[in-house]
């Protein structure tokens, strides 16, 4: 025997407004004071509680009635089948999770020609190119001389006109891009000035730009740490080997935070251990910096080191005859990586994609 409930608590649990039928079938009708009272067949409670209520805060429905001989509700398969297609269907107030939108391509080139009018008629440097960067990618070029692996990059910082196409830089034109200077070019030669130091030879962007003193100061300082040479920024360019000097170029074209890096084959004339050291070097800088590099090398080791993506060129006129994605080996690459098979396999698609352009044949 359950003790009687305050109507109050169950006035606020089962309120039916007016005198609409029960929810619960015809044995229940709602009583004067708004509260469920049975009509016919339950037992009454003492207290003018609501008869229907087996125990203190859980009302009893018609199947709660007491029997001889209890048995568990039973559900027909439709109820089963609606039950379990509720379940499974998500709150209407919940929002769809919103799908990843893809960054915006750092270079976008769209059928990019240039032809170059000579004297003994055109010359077709470029055909039909097209390519996407995406953030925070490296790109590297390689293909056989002349086939138009500079001039693509000359493309993009705007020291070349296509003749042909479309190409966009950070979402703008080349020339828009370069006039808010999004990108630092190191050329194959370091280009310092010999009467200036290392110093001065990495602040002459800041200078142009009229940075103040101190700023440039600053940022000379770092950039110089960064491709480790903080103890040589008093020195001469003549007084650093070569591979220095073009470690203090790449300083000079970072030093303005440009959100590209074109690199015009900067290793090329240099010994292979050098060369290692430095393509080592360069692949930290990249992790720590994250900027987008385009690099332009003839090097099939040097291109599979060092990027995200291959672009395999074709002879004159310049076409693009494969990409090759070299994501598999990660972006911690020790130079032991280059004695893997997955490095060798990468290096073999590059080099017969180069068959496959008449590379060879150039």
């Amino acid at each position: 025997m359950t003790g009687p409930r305050p109507a109050s608590v169950a006035t606020r649990t089962l309120r039916i407004a007016g005198r609409t039928p029960s929810p619960f079938g015809p044995a229940y009708a709602a009583g004067a004071d708004g509260t469920e009272n049975a009509r016919s067949g339950g037992a009454k409670m003492s207290g003018g509680g609501p008869a229907f209520l087996s125990s203190p805060g859980r009302p009893r429905l018609p199947d709660d009635r007491p029997s001889a001989d209890p048995k568990p509700t039973e559900r027909s398969p439709a109820m089963s089948r609606a039950g379990a297609l509720a379940l499974k269907q998500p709150p209407e107030f919940e929002p769809a999770a919103p799908r990843p939108v893809p960054a915006a391509p750092v270079i976008a080139a769209r059928g990019l020609s240039l032809t170059y009018p000579t004297a003994d008629g055109p010359v077709h440097a470029l055909s039909d190119v097209d390519l996407a960067v995406a953030p925070g990618e490296f790109v590297s070029f390689i293909g056989p001389s002349g086939c138009g692996k500079t001039t693509l990059l000359r493309c993009v910082a705007d020291l070349e006109r296509p003749t042909g196409g479309e190409l966009t830089v950070n979402g703008v034109g080349a020339e828009a891009a370069r006039l808010r200077r999004d990108y630092g070019f190191v050329f194959q030669a370091p280009a310092l000035y010999p009467w200036r130091t290392i110093a001065r030879n990495v602040a002459l962007p800041l200078e142009i730009f009229g940075l103040p003193r101190a700023e440039r100061r600053e940022r000379v300082a770092r950039y110089l740490d960064l491709v480790q040479l903080s103890g040589f920024a008093n020195k001469f360019p003549w007084q650093l080997s070569g591979g220095m000097q073009q470690r203090a170029s790449i300083a000079r074209a970072l030093c303005f935070d440009p959100k590209l890096l074109l690199m015009d084959e900067p290793f090329g004339a240099l010994d292979e251990i050098v060369r290692d050291h430095l393509n080592a070097q360069l692949l930290e800088l990249w992790r720590k910096t994250a900027k987008t590099v385009l690099f332009v090398t003839h090097s099939i080791p040097e291109a599979v080191y060092l990027s995200t993506r291959v672009v395999v060129m074709s002879p004159r006129p310049g076409r693009i005859v494969d990409i090759v994605d070299c994501t598999a080996l990660g972006r911690e690459r020790p130079l032991e990586i280059r004695e893997t098979p997955e490095f060798l396999r990468l290096g073999q698609r590059v080099r017969e994609g180069l068959r496959a352009g008449h590379a060879y044949d150039a």
